[in-house]
């Protein structure tokens, strides 16, 4: 999404562990409390290395969502319809698509998952869709999405709050899309978790959730565990204080089915999405990052983008990445986190 003023209240501390060098450098210390943002969280370096570049003619940037590619590449997914091919060691660019709706016209692309054939199925915000591309970028079908999750005045969404993450689910059995706001009517500021199941080669709309963020913040991204639980990054941003960036554990399995509940109240008797707080990345050590605006920690950005790359020792490589908005004082930036959420 490109940058949004949201007013939330920065509430980590910084962390005083001991500073270490960004990606390629060696690290200061190499005891696991120098690089931890919390219980559940470490991080263990960054790279800043396709930051303000160029390939093949295209800006590198504007990253909305990461995705681990059939032969082990990164596919890295710009919201100004650009999907990128990326070296998982590397971070270098091997390849770009264009990518577009029907018409030609350009796409605000924010959520990416790659299925079993290849195929890529890419959220655009701004109806909101999800359509189904060949690697080649052409369009194979467009999933349905229900009404009230449409943009206003089709349905009650906000413009630029819609899919911003989208997942595997169950398995890859299930479909899994995040809006980022709450719709209109919503009053108890909670968002939608829409899925859908396979239906034969396509999806067909399925089971819906709430989820609470915290106050002021957005949801841009999600990622499914293979325990059906959930990854959930919540972001917001206050100009001159700089990003608020949390990663919560999330576990959908009793939440209730909120498809045929029309407002949600806090008063209407649905179970949420349970969540529980992983880490506040303002808390991570800083490794040396520097800013180019005010952030309550130099390593922050307008992070967005998150993908499981494979699991570590009790538990997971989380991968994820800034959309620097093409903008003089934002960077691209990844992060390589090791999280261990609690059985």
């Amino acid at each position: 999404m490109r940058l949004r003023t949201v007013l939330a209240t920065v509430t980590a501390g910084l962390a005083a562990a001991t500073t270490c060098l960004s990606a390629g450098g060696p690290a200061a210390a190499n005891t696991p409390s120098a690089h931890a943002c919390s219980p559940a969280v470490s991080i263990d370096r960054f790279s800043d290395a396709l930051d303000k570049t160029s390939y093949d003619g295209t800006f590198v940037g504007n990253f909305s969502a990461l995705a681990v590619d059939r032969d082990g590449s990164l596919a890295a997914l710009s919201d100004r319809s650009s999907l990128f091919s990326l070296d998982a060691r590397t971070l270098a660019p091997r390849g770009v698509v264009p990518l577009a709706d029907e018409n030609g016209a350009a796409l605000d692309s924010e959520g990416l998952v790659i299925d079993r054939d290849g195929t890529r199925l890419v959220t655009s915000e701004t109806e909101p869709s999800i359509r189904r591309y060949s690697e080649d970028g052409h369009i194979l079908d467009r999933l349905p999405v229900p009404d009230a999750l449409r943009v206003a005045p089709a349905g009650r969404a906000v413009s630029n709050g819609t899919f911003e993450g989208l997942t595997w689910f169950r398995g890859g059995r299930s479909l899994l899309a995040s809006m980022e706001y709450a719709l209109s009517g919503d009053t108890s500021g909670a968002v939608r978790f829409q899925t859908w199941r396979r239906n034969g080669a396509g999806f067909a709309l399925s089971t819906q959730y709430a989820y609470q963020p915290d106050a002021g913040l957005g949801v841009p991204e999600v990622q499914s565990l293979p325990d059906g639980r959930l990854l959930v990054l919540e972001r917001g941003f206050t100009s001159g204080v700089g990003n608020t960036v949390r990663l919560y554990l999330a576990d959908p399995r009793h939440a209730t089915d909120t498809s045929g509940v029309e407002n949600l109240t806090g008063q209407d008797g649905v179970r949420l999405v349970r969540k529980t707080l992983l880490a506040d990345i303002a808390a991570c050590p800083t490794l040396g990052a520097t800013a180019k605006q005010p952030q309550p920690n130099p390593l922050l950005d307008n992070i967005e983008g998150m993908t499981v790359t494979g699991r570590s020792k009790g538990g997971f490589k989380v991968l994820l990445v800034s959309d620097d908005n093409q903008n003089a004082v934002q960077t691209t930036r990844f992060y390589y986190l090791s999280v261990k959420p609690a059985r």
